[in-house]
C-alpha cells in the first residue's frame, strides 16, 4: 500500500509565458486545481486566454517586484478575472502607484495598478491547494524583490534577484549590488543544489548551477 502524499508535496504544474518587449518571464502555477499568476508584464492575453480554456480563477496575483516589466499587465488580468487579489512585498507598496518608483515614467509609459490587498513579509507561509509556500525577501535588484519557494518540489521563482548565469541589474534607482549578493548568498544558495530557479527573464537554471558557475556572485 502506498504512504499518503505529505501535505504541500504535490508538485505545482508551471506555464511560462514570456511577454513584452522585456521578454519577461511571467508564471501560472496550478497546484490542485487552484492557480496563481506570479508577475503581470505587458499583452497578458496569453495567460487570460489559458485561464479561461482551464475554467480557472487565479487565487492571487502575486508580483515577484514592481519594476514596469512586471506590473504592466496587472489592470489588464484584474480587469478579466475580478476580485483577484493582488500580492507584493511590503516594501514596494508604493511603487504600485507611482510611475517614478516603478520605473515606467523613465520609459514613457506611466503604468499605476490598484493598491496591493496583501503586503508580504520575509517568512510568510502562503497556501496554494495543498501546498505551502514560503516566501524569501531577496533585496537588491529591488527593495521589496522576493522569492517563492516550494521545498517538497524544489521549486524557486526568483524574479530577477538571479538568472541562469547572471543576476538582476543594480543600477536603476533603489538597487544595490551589495544587497543583492547578500540575498543571493543568504536566501538562495542556501536551498537545494536541485532546486529549479524560475527567473524572469531567460531560462530556467538550479541553485547548485548557478553557486558553481555565475560568474556573478560565486557560491
Amino acid at each position: 500500500m502506498s504512504s499518503p502524499t505529505p501535505p504541500g508535496a504535490e508538485s505545482p504544474i508551471i506555464d511560462t509565458f514570456t511577454l513584452g518587449p522585456y521578454a519577461t518571464n511571467c508564471y501560472l502555477v496550478r497546484v490542485g486545481g487552484e492557480a496563481w499568476i506570479i508577475d503581470a508584464s505587458f499583452d497578458p492575453d496569453p495567460i487570460i486566454d489559458r485561464l479561461r480554456r482551464l475554467g480557472i480563477k487565479p487565487q492571487a496575483l502575486i508580483l515577484t517586484h514592481a519594476h514596469i516589466d512586471h506590473i504592466a499587465g496587472v489592470r489588464d488580468l484584474l480587469h478579466a478575472f475580478p476580485g483577484t487579489p493582488l500580492w507584493i512585498h511590503e516594501a514596494e507598496r508604493d511603487w504600485l502607484l507611482d510611475p517614478e518608483l516603478n520605473l515606467s515614467a523613465f520609459a514613457g509609459l506611466p503604468v499605476t495598478t490598484p493598491p496591493a490587498d496583501r503586503l508580504l513579509r520575509d517568512g510568510d507561509d502562503l497556501t496554494l491547494g495543498a501546498a505551502s509556500w514560503r516566501v524569501l525577501h531577496t533585496p537588491g535588484h529591488s527593495p521589496g524583490g522576493i522569492t517563492l519557494h516550494h521545498e517538497p518540489s524544489h521549486t524557486a521563482f526568483v524574479g530577477d534577484a538571479l538568472f541562469a548565469g547572471s543576476i538582476g541589474r543594480t543600477d536603476f534607482p533603489g538597487c544595490s549590488f551589495e544587497q543583492l549578493e547578500r540575498s543571493i548568498r543568504s536566501k538562495l544558495y542556501t536551498l537545494p543544489d536541485q532546486t529549479t530557479i524560475y527567473p524572469g527573464h531567460g531560462e530556467t537554471s538550479t541553485i547548485g548551477a548557478e553557486r558553481r558557475d555565475n560568474p556573478f556572485v560565486r557560491g
